[in-house]
């Protein structure tokens, strides 16, 4: 079994506990996901079936969220899973307030990463190292954020704001509460969150575990195949020459290339429309060099 699925990662279990169900569900040894979600946060996990695996890294980066900010809390871990370090009362605050700092957080943004977080610091995780007491100083890093849309905003003592986020990779969502609330003087942590996007699939497409169940009871289940998830990708044709070629690791030349190949990355078919791989195009003098960089399936 090749391909993707397109899960709605449940509340309180991790990643990882996911792509062991799956593994045990599908009965399938290779699997793995694309882009870790918080054991709090719920939504699109991909997850890449077989040799799909190899497929990640070529998926589209861009991510999308709805979340839920809380006002006037700190948390050692920036959401409300970590303990509170701070409480101030926001019932002074506005909404209007609230939309002038948001206009900070668009575009290229500087971000820290919050102390309890996957980043790799001296060989360590970050998570790792904050439970074991040990302060780390975290330098700061871009990160762009498309979009940010005010979905409601209930005040209070400790007001709550939701989010649409529109971002780039590597973005938290909870050093986005987080610094919200250090710039509107209150202190903030995310409070809730759902990836609504991530890797080109949506969260009104995705499966939960109790479909994906039923759809492997029934035999209908199909993984989504690696075509529609990379379809941001242009794509080059061989011929049946070309492929036993290129399927064997060799470069091929190419002439007659649209602009729309230019890219960094194509999917790679067949003539007679089966999935090759992924490859890079060089521009020579004369023609075009077509080099493997992942061969999907052999000649």
């Amino acid at each position: 079994m090749q391909g993707f699925l397109n899960l709605n990662k449940p509340f309180g279990i991790t990643s990882h506990d996911c792509v062991a169900k799956v593994r045990r569900l599908l009965r399938q040894k290779k699997v793995g996901h694309g882009g870790t979600l918080d054991p709090a946060a719920t939504g699109v996990l991909p997850i890449a079936l077989g040799k799909a695996t190899r497929l990640l890294q070529y998926l589209r980066e861009d991510k999308a969220y709805r979340a839920t900010i809380k006002l006037g809390i700190t948390t050692t871990t920036d959401d409300l899973q970590g303990e509170i370090i701070a409480e101030k009362s926001a019932d002074k605050l506005s909404l209007e307030q609230v939309k002038i700092a948001l206009e900070k957080f668009q575009g290229t943004i500087q971000q820290i990463p919050p102390n309890y977080s996957a980043i790799q610091v001296q060989g360590k995780r970050l998570y790792d190292l904050a439970r074991a007491g040990e302060t780390i100083t975290v330098t700061s890093r871009p990160v762009e954020i498309h979009q940010i849309e005010i979905l409601d905003w209930r005040s209070g003592e400790f007001p709550e704001l939701d989010l649409e986020i529109a971002c780039g990779p590597g973005t938290y969502i909870r050093a986005i509460a987080r610094d919200l609330g250090i710039a509107l003087q209150t202190g903030g942590t995310l409070a809730a969150l759902t990836r609504t996007a991530s890797c080109g699939l949506r969260l009104t497409e995705s499966l939960t575990f109790p479909e994906l169940e039923t759809q492997i009871e029934q035999g209908t289940f199909n993984p989504i195949p690696p075509a529609a998830a990379l379809k941001h990708l242009a794509t080059i044709n061989l011929s049946a020459k070309e492929a036993k070629a290129w399927c064997q690791g060799q470069r091929i030349l190419l002439s007659n290339i649209l602009p729309e190949h230019l890219g960094d990355f194509q999917q790679i078919y067949h003539e007679d429309r089966r999935f090759l791989g992924i490859g890079k195009l060089l521009n020579t003098d004369e023609n075009f060099l077509l080099i493997p960089q992942m061969v999907f399936a052999p000649e």
